[in-house]
């Protein structure tokens, strides 16, 4: 069922020329679902605020509250300003980590890519900041375009919209960010900044986080089991040879069923405090590589996949036809 990550909404698969196919025996996310479900209604609309009963958290009905878009602190600002107003009768609201705001993506939509029948008003098909700074580049901060479903970062000094979330998930991890970074890239203290590194909201992180065995390392957080080394395919694979290198470690490497791992399953690793590679301190894994495939498919262009870029922590595309990224493989603990 999944724990600390939940399932991507897709629910279809597609070859590598982008055309639908039959799900059974590919080993692609739509046929895996993998992940905590999506209950049914996966929303709950209370005057002008709704309450997804998913991950726990209450988003604001409008997905565009400000009507422009701001700097990153302006966006910062403006939610602290809604406070000091009790806005919609609340005074906890802040700006979402990447991980919060990811969580409202569906990738089984487009434009916008949120679960199908949902509730919000004047959402924007594009980019919508995060409270998170980028571990690689401080003097930005992620932001997730709406679009599509992409995780990237822009320079605090960019504008994009923002949309303001109440609550703590009990079901979303936290993203592991614990300092704070004005928009020069500076450290600065955390209270009063309304940054991730200050609130730290999400599911916390077990101590140890992996646990080896052998070949394996547990994830104590999801209870996805990783193969430690890294690289499976041995090099860089096109998204059907990914699959199929997966599909040829459970033939030498019987007792568990080895999988391609979704984009929320890879995204679960990142530590959003590291970067080179984005993972927690003292992970057990070799052999990391900069960018691995997903099972999933990208609906706004199915000819392409959904990809971890592991050694800054983004979440991107890649053709399915390239030989453009590596293999990592997932298994239920």
């Amino acid at each position: 069922m999944g724990r600390g990550y939940v399932q991507t909404g897709q629910r279809t698969c597609h070859g590598a020329d982008g055309g639908e196919i039959p799900c059974v025996g590919s080993g692609q996310d739509g046929e895996t679902r993998a992940g905590l479900p999506w209950p049914d209604p996966r929303f709950e609309t209370h005057s002008e605020v709704v309450h997804d009963r998913l991950t726990g958290l209450t988003w604001t009905c409008c997905a565009n509250p400000a009507e422009f878009p701001f700097t990153w602190q302006e966006a910062l600002d403006y939610v602290r300003d809604m406070n000091r107003g009790v806005a919609l009768g609340h005074a906890d609201w802040r700006l979402p980590n990447r991980r919060e705001l990811r969580s409202l993506v569906s990738h089984q939509t487009r434009q916008p890519a949120l679960p199908e029948g949902h509730p919000f008003q004047e959402v924007f098909a594009g980019w919508y900041w995060t409270s998170t700074s980028a571990a690689i580049a401080p003097a930005h901060a992620w932001y997730v375009d709406l679009g599509g479903g992409r995780a990237f970062y822009g320079g605090k000094d960019q504008s994009f919209l923002l949309w303001p979330v109440r609550g703590s998930s009990k079901v979303l991890p936290v993203t592991g960010q614990d300092g704070c970074y004005d928009a020069r890239g500076r450290a600065i203290a955390c209270p009063g900044s309304g940054q991730d590194g200050e609130g730290r909201y999400g599911l916390p992180w077990p101590a140890p986080r992996f646990t080896v065995e052998g070949d394996t390392a547990l994830d104590r957080l999801t209870g996805l089991r990783w193969w430690r080394r890294a690289d499976v395919a041995l090099g860089q694979v096109t998204w059907a040879e990914a699959l199929t290198a997966v599909h040829a470690l459970n033939r030498y490497n019987r007792g568990r069923q080895w999988r391609l791992p979704n984009i929320n399953e890879l995204e679960s690793l990142v530590d959003s405090a590291r970067h080179g590679p984005a993972l927690p301190a003292g992970h057990p894994f070799r052999d990391t590589r900069e960018v691995y495939w997903s099972s999933t498919t990208s609906l706004y262009a199915p000819d392409w996949a959904w990809a971890l870029y592991l050694d800054k922590g983004a979440v991107g595309v890649g053709r399915k036809p390239e030989a453009c990224f590596n293999v990592w493989a997932v298994a239920e603990s």
